[in-house]
């Protein structure tokens, strides 16, 4: 059960097929592996060896395909990424995680040069050159603080033999380490295996019958669980050919539909409503396309049946978390489709909906989601006390709230616990408001989402300041320092304090119910 393993197979099998479609050139699938096998090799002789971890700080390209797969390929563990996070808090999970090698765009070298100091543990950055705009001007390499450990991506593929014999990694050894917001502020980091990554993107490949014929847009952020496998590892695994968006735009899009006849568009709520919004959108433009994913949050009906109606194209909702690599449910292609629910559960993975003493609630009562299967994590890293409060009896508790209908249709009823969801991103408010509460000028602060029609959620703050003179703008700015945008505050509401109940807690549906009212 290993990816990697399996993309040798598919290239033996059809060598000149195109693997992926990029900038305007293409791959094939005995390229890609032959990349992937010199990558491995290269990272071995700079010193990565079985159990290393290595970074992954890149967009939507061939770089970060090759790198996760000659990484996995060399026996590593790999710390996907978002380019978008800021140095603090790059530079936490770099050293939570153990990074040894970070693999990222010469466009972060700024980020990169003001987290090195606190990443001691980095042999090795493995820098990915980009086209240069014109008048866009390099950074002085020589003048970097980190120069002495800099590589270049061709240089480390260079180097490598086609010779080289893969590392012999266990179904169950730690393939990936996904970092998700935690509650208690600080990212958790989800150890998925070999096996958790193979079975997943085998199970979502079959039961979305995806083909060697197929072409999938993948225009999903690849660092993001729900790129990863149902855009990218699926794809791979049945022969099928990615079209890699760098960044999704509806004229992209759209412009793909024209010149590269795609099968399968997988995507967020929101994707979906800036293509259905776009005034250029020619639904004809998209006529090739017999199946369209939607994850990462709930899409609204009305979106979802307007969607199909104008493009004539099924939308398959369904459901996942990181910590279940990601998929667990998925409406499926072969019975009608529910709006509104997330649909049945995938082959070889069960949910079930529990009470609080874990029993099984009887059908069309809500109870907590939780999950069983073969792509379920083995833990979080280094946080036993979280892995065991999550995980019980083999069974994944999702925190979710959900029901079940006769038919064995799963529905979401609430979200888990409080957190936002910004654009399929997810947003903790205890995160926020770590940073806020660190503003000299804040003495208390409370974070609650909102509707918002682009993004699906906006996150808005609640603060109590010393200083009069304190602006929303203010608050912004500062927030902007130390959290990725999509984490940011889009709207700041001053109080003279925070309803709290009798025990001093704050009362955040009172929040909410303030926030609907004022926005």
């Amino acid at each position: 059960m290993n990816i990697t393993e399996k993309l040798r197979e598919t290239a033996a099998r059809t060598p000149t097929k195109p693997a992926y479609y990029f900038a305007g050139e293409s791959k094939s699938y005995a390229e890609l592996d032959g990349a992937v096998t010199k990558f491995a090799s290269g990272l071995q002789k700079l010193g990565i060896d079985k159990g290393d971890h290595v970074g992954l700080l890149l967009g939507n390209s061939p770089y970060f395909i090759i790198g996760l797969y000659g990484a996995l390929r060399a026996g590593a563990t790999v710390v996907p990424l978002n380019p978008l996070y800021t140095p603090s808090e790059l530079g936490y999970m770099l050293d939570n995680g153990d990074v040894k090698a970070l693999i990222a765009l010469d466009l972060a070298l700024p980020v990169l040069e003001k987290a090195h100091p606190s990443l001691p543990k980095i042999e090795s950055y493995i820098l990915c050159e980009t086209p240069k705009q014109e008048g866009e001007t390099s950074l002085r390499i020589e003048e970097l603080s980190i120069r002495p450990k800099l590589q270049t991506f061709t240089n480390v593929l260079e180097s490598g033999d086609l010779s080289f014999q893969p590392s012999d990694a266990d179904e169950d050894d730690t393939a990936v380490i996904l970092y998700t917001s935690g509650t208690t502020g600080k990212p958790k980091g989800a150890m998925l295996t070999h096996k958790n990554l193979f079975s997943n993107a085998h199970d979502i490949g079959e039961y979305l019958k995806f083909n060697e014929e197929d072409r999938i847009i993948t225009a999903l952020p690849m660092f993001h669980v729900f790129c990863l496998t149902v855009a990218l590892n699926a794809p791979l695994m049945k022969g099928a050919t990615l079209l890699i968006v760098p960044r999704f735009s509806p004229k992209e899009i759209f412009d793909l539909g024209k010149t590269m006849n795609p099968t399968v568009f997988a995507g967020v709520p929101t994707m979906y409503n800036f293509l259905y919004q776009y005034p250029e959108g020619n639904p004809d433009d998209l006529k090739s396309l017999r199946l369209c994913v939607s994850g990462g949050a709930s899409m609204p009906v009305a979106l979802l049946k307007n969607f199909e109606k104008k493009f004539k194209v099924a939308v398959s909702e369904g459901y996942g978390l990181s910590e279940a690599s990601p998929v667990t449910a998925f409406n499926p292609l072969d019975r009608p489709r529910k709006p509104g629910s997330i649909g049945t559960s995938i082959i070889n993975v069960e949910n079930k909906v529990v009470d609080p003493n874990s029993e099984e609630v009887p059908i069309g009562q809500v109870g907590e989601l939780i999950v069983k299967g073969p792509n379920v994590m083995k833990g979080y890293y280094k946080m036993p006390e979280e892995t065991e409060a999550t995980i019980k009896e083999g069974w994944l508790y999702t925190g979710d709230l959900a029901r079940m209908d006769e038919e064995g249709y799963f529905y979401i009823v609430d979200r888990k616990k409080d957190m936002i969801i910004v654009g399929g991103y997810n947003v903790y408010p205890r995160e926020v408001e770590e940073v806020l509460y660190n503003h000299p000028d804040i003495v208390e602060a409370a974070v609650v989402g909102v509707p918002d029609s682009t993004h699906g959620e906006a996150v808005k703050s609640f603060v109590v300041s010393n200083n009069p003179h304190l602006t929303a703008d203010d608050v912004i700015e500062y927030c902007s320092l130390h959290l990725a945008k999509y984490k940011l505050p889009s709207y700041v509401e001053f109080l003279d304090e925070l309803p709290k109940n009798a025990t001093g807690k704050i009362l955040r549906r009172s929040l909410k119910e303030i926030a609907v009212e004022s926005k």
